[in-house]
């Protein structure tokens, strides 16, 4: 089995000059990188579902429970972050532990989850922008932000068909050219984002706790239907689950390895610090809004915060939190772009896919044809493919990722006990074990049609392995030259 060997993962890590990536980040950077991509539009309407259908005002328990769930796969994200500074995230970790296959595997879904993810997120940002515009009187015409198969009934009773959704298309072409213009410039850009819609949230609690409504909180956790995930400690489970996607994310953080000044402490804080500000957050956003509506309320809503903002007299929360939707949803596609390239940049690295991926601009130091290629195509598929078939980002192959990274912990503690680690997992093997349990569980409630799309997905990858990667592979071809 081809494996990479640390010695050689960190003589990549020290690699330096031209045709390597600039270290600009710092961990406060990287906080934020881990916050934008955590804190999007899925805080403002997950909270509200969990709350109605599974566990009423105590959600805020299970967004501690879907945070600690989160922890332990954070925990070991931040050893190998700390042990193997390079781009790439579970990709590399899986390459150092399980070998070239597993990690080919791995890269390749995370490639899916970030494409999907930047894709569909442009969309629903491209939808929200309208709403945002429309209560200042401005209308688009619906041919410009819909797909050609979708179609819009208009005022009149009559019906157009969709020509191409430009909104979608041009903030995913903006935030690659922000990419572009360097990594340090999209940190900036983005602690911006995250500085104005931390700001939102802030807001929100801070003048919506005013007018809370103990009543609504009782009972704290009301009484299970006889169904499990229906209220009781069940629903809280339940809930967990479904708030737990609202977390995924701080695993971008990871490939931004190669970028970060002193990786092998500014990793370990990125990840976790980023974790445990969000899930702050969260538990007070949750607690205020159960607390001005009660959580039946939220039954069927698309916008349960926009019920909860009407039991305060700030009538121009409800403009605000739409454009705290606007801006989390610009911070999400900035990252998954920025993840998706770096996945794809190590990949190429290794020969397992085209040089082109691979090759950095001289002045800016970023994988600019690789940008520029996945931004084109990612642009294309917002603009042309309507959302219903470009479907929710699944977190499934986040998922398969974090347990490959839990298994890799526990496989390089018995293979290298005594390596260099500028961060150490606590309680091992308690913590990866609880880490690989809790993704199986999550895993094993998504639909049939999540695994179906992965299998489908992997299968193009293994062919695309096993007719090029493995070929062109420069551990195997190393190797193969040495015998």
């Amino acid at each position: 089995m081809l494996r990479k060997s640390l010695e050689l993962l960190r003589q990549e890590a020290a690699e330096t000059g031209a045709g390597t990536l600039k270290r600009s980040l710092n961990g406060f950077n990287l906080i934020t990188i881990g916050i934008g991509v955590i804190i999007g539009a899925g805080l403002f309407s997950l909270t509200g579902i969990a709350a109605a259908n599974n566990a009423g005002p105590a959600v805020t328990l299970s967004f501690v429970v879907a945070a600690v769930g989160c922890a332990f796969s954070a925990l070991c994200y931040a050893e190998f972050a700390s042990m193997v500074p390079v781009s790439g995230s579970a990709y590399t970790y899986a390459y150092a532990t399980m070998g070239e296959l597993f990690a080919w595997i791995i890269g390749w879904d995370l490639v899916l989850e970030y494409s999907v993810g930047a894709a569909t997120v442009a969309i629903s940002w491209s939808q929200y922008l309208l709403k945002f515009l429309s209560k200042y009187g401005i209308i688009v015409p619906p041919q410009l932000v819909m797909s050609p198969f979708e179609t819009a009934t208009l005022a009149d009773g009559s019906t157009v068909h969709g020509f191409v959704n430009i909104p979608a298309m041009l903030i995913v072409l903006a935030i690659t050219m922000i990419i572009i213009r360097g990594t340090s410039g999209s940190a900036w850009f983005n602690a911006l984002v995250v500085t104005l819609k931390v700001s939102v949230v802030l807001v929100f609690i801070a003048l919506g706790w005013q007018y809370i409504d103990p009543a609504n909180y009782q009972p704290y956790i009301p009484q299970n239907t006889g169904v499990f995930g229906e209220f009781g400690w069940s629903g809280i489970l339940r809930g967990a689950g479904v708030v737990f996607f609202v977390f995924i994310g701080f695993d971008i953080v990871a490939t931004m390895a190669q970028e970060t000044k002193n990786p092998q402490r500014n990793m370990p804080i990125g990840i976790i610090g980023s974790l445990v500000i969000c899930t702050i957050l969260f538990v007070l956003f949750g607690h205020v809004m159960t607390g001005l509506a009660n959580y039946t309320e939220f039954k069927n809503s698309a916008a349960p915060v926009a019920i909860a903002i009407e039991k305060t007299p700030y009538a121009w929360l409800s403009s605000a939190v739409i454009l705290a939707i606007i801006i989390g949803y610009t911070s999400v596609i900035l990252v998954d772009l920025l993840g998706q390239s770096r996945v794809f940049f190590s990949m190429a690295k290794d020969g397992l896919l085209p040089p082109v991926f691979a090759r950095i601009h001289e002045r800016f130091r970023t994988p600019l044809q690789s940008n520029l290629l996945l931004g084109l195509f990612i642009a294309l598929f917002a603009g042309f493919v309507p959302i219903s078939v470009v479907g929710e980002m699944t977190s499934i192959g986040t998922l398969l990722a974090f347990v490959m990274v839990c298994v890799g912990i526990l496989i390089m503690r018995k293979r290298e006990p005594d390596a260099p680690r500028g961060f150490r997992t606590p309680w091992v093997p308690l913590v990866p074990i609880l880490g690989i349990l809790t993704c199986v569980l999550m895993m094993v409630s998504l639909p049939w049609e999540t695994w179906l799309r992965l299998a489908v997905w992997l299968a193009i990858g293994l062919a695309i392995y096993f007719g090029y990667g493995r070929k062109h592979s420069k551990l195997g071809n190393e190797l193969k030259i040495k015998n």
